[in-house]
């Protein structure tokens, strides 16, 4: 029997990666999304089909949903695709992305006539609840960030297609995984285990409070959606949530318990002190260049918590959260992430972060991390190429797994300085490099040229990517400032190591 198929929009996202990987071997995805999967590392199958659009670009959009079409359609849309930041402003984006994009998919859809749309809203979309009550599937939409008037206009939207295909209105609860990639527990977290005077610090009484929901369920959730999608009304909602919300001080005392075994005393800063708290931390964010992630709004929602009665939505499915993948259960787990893969745990969450104002050190990291394959394989080759002949005698006589190696160590320890804006990471790298190319027999200026190569290599590709726009100045003096660094390093460590001086090679 062929798989039934299904369209996912938003494929490369956190919820959108791990969605796919668990559905490809029961459903033929048709998986849309502006990265590739090799740049968000997502999952390739027999089963996958990836197109990579931008839902706002209506001539791609047209050839993508021709292809789809003669591949014989599909039989369920799951609509993950969307904008959201933290910045509180009223972006271009929420229209363009969450309303437009949503009616571009909408309008294609006609033609496939899916048996269900399924259309992921979220929890954030309602006002939290007054004291002593709950949010439940007959909630109003009624929440007054850009976020959520962008959701309240989607849920709209699908009335308008309610004759042409069926559709379900998903609101989910603050999703999570083992390496956080939600932006304000990760942000929690970090500031927690920091060595920052806010480490122990919660604002109002810590109760504030979220429905915390792990990506595991979230699949679960919309593989069992899918499953009894027949016996569903037409326009119905669901919460993917659990009941529980767990507050910030419950967060707080399970990772350091986790952390060190201990449950320090949090300080508890009065309401009252919030928001100017806040506003003083914004004009420093701006003195530094690094706006912080905490704004001035956010202090209406101090102590404010978004307790949910989803007891319909489980009756109606079956289904309800693991208990095992509770937060509070699942903080060890977290923690344990946090310390022994620090490099992975930065490169998740800093991926979730995509829309929040991200400092431009941790911007160009991430460009380092999503073209490193492509820096690697364009350095060895360069090297070995017949117009490096004479350049790299000695590197040329090493294999290309070898010199592959060598790259790899390079842009590792050029990502971590640039991670940390600690160039002296890379300095030291370069210490060690010339003790082993120096007993190898390698003369200081085929070291330095190699680096310089890799050191071009990197303003080549990654100023070509249009997610540089804006950064270039600070990218240049990123990658050349840490090479510059590097570089000396070798014509110092090479001095020392044959006592005398060393020549430096004039420029050109």
């Amino acid at each position: 029997m062929s798989l039934p198929s299904l369209l996912v929009t938003g494929a490369s996202g956190f919820i959108g990666r791990h969605v796919v990987a668990a559905l490809q071997r029961n459903y033929r995805i048709h998986a849309l999304a502006r990265r590739t999967p090799a740049e968000a590392r997502a999952p390739e199958g027999t089963n996958i089909t990836w197109h990579q659009v931008d839902i706002g670009d209506d001539a791609s959009m047209d050839e993508v949903f021709a292809r789809i079409g003669a591949a014989g359609g599909a039989d369920f849309v799951l609509h993950l695709a969307a904008y959201y930041d933290f910045a509180g402003k009223d972006d271009p984006e929420y229209q363009r992305t969450n309303i437009d994009g949503l009616r571009a998919v909408l309008t294609r859809c006609r033609a496939l006539k899916p048996k269900h749309f399924l259309f992921a809203s979220s929890l954030a979309a309602c006002r939290f609840p007054e004291p002593g009550t709950v949010l439940n599937e007959r909630s109003a939409v009624d929440g007054t960030h850009p976020y959520a008037r962008s959701k309240r206009a989607g849920e709209e939207l699908l009335a308008q297609f309610a004759g042409d295909f069926p559709s379900l209105i998903i609101r989910l609860g603050a999703v999570y995984s083992d390496w956080g990639e939600f932006t304000p527990l990760y942000t929690l977290m970090r500031t927690w285990f920091s060595p920052s005077w806010r480490q122990h610090i919660l604002a109002g009484k810590g109760t504030a409070a979220l429905p915390y929901l792990h990506v595991r369920d979230v699949v679960a959730f919309f593989a069992r959606v899918l499953e009894r999608s027949a016996a569903l009304g037409n326009g119905e909602v669901l919460l993917a949530s659990p009941d529980q919300a767990a507050s910030h001080r419950q967060l707080f005392e399970a990772a350091m318990d986790s952390y060190s075994g201990t449950r320090p005393e949090p300080f508890l800063m009065p309401k009252v002190l919030i928001r100017p708290g806040l506003f003083g931390l914004g004009l420093l964010g701006k003195l530094l260049g690094e706006a912080p992630f905490e704004q001035p709004w956010m202090a209406d929602y101090v102590d404010r918590a978004m307790p949910v009665d989803a007891s319909q939505t489980r009756q109606r499915l079956g289904w309800e959260p693991n208990p095992r993948f509770g937060v509070l259960r699942r903080m060890p787990f977290l923690v344990e992430n946090l310390k022994t893969q620090s490099q992975e745990w930065n490169r998740r969450n800093l991926a979730a972060m995509k829309h929040v104002q991200v400092p431009n050190h941790l911007h160009i990291f991430h460009l380092l991390e999503a073209h490193e394959g492509e820096l690697v394989r364009e350095s060895v080759d360069l090297c070995l190429s017949p117009e490096a002949k004479e350049r790299f005698p000695n590197y040329r006589l090493l294999s290309r797994e070898e010199l592959t190696v060598s790259a790899q160590q390079t842009f590792a320890h050029v990502k971590n300085a640039v991670r940390t804006r600690e160039k002296a990471l890379f300095k030291t790298h370069c210490e060690a490099l010339a003790m082993r190319r120096f007993v190898g027999g390698f003369a200081v200026k085929e070291v330095v040229d190699i680096n310089e190569t890799k050191r071009d290599a990197c303003l080549r590709v990654l100023l070509k990517d249009p997610r540089a726009r804006g950064l270039e100045g600070p990218l240049i003096e990123a990658i050349t400032g840490t090479f510059r660094m590097g570089i000396d390093q070798l014509y110092d460590s090479f001095e020392a190591l044959t006592g005398g001086f060393v020549p430096v090679e004039p420029p050109g």
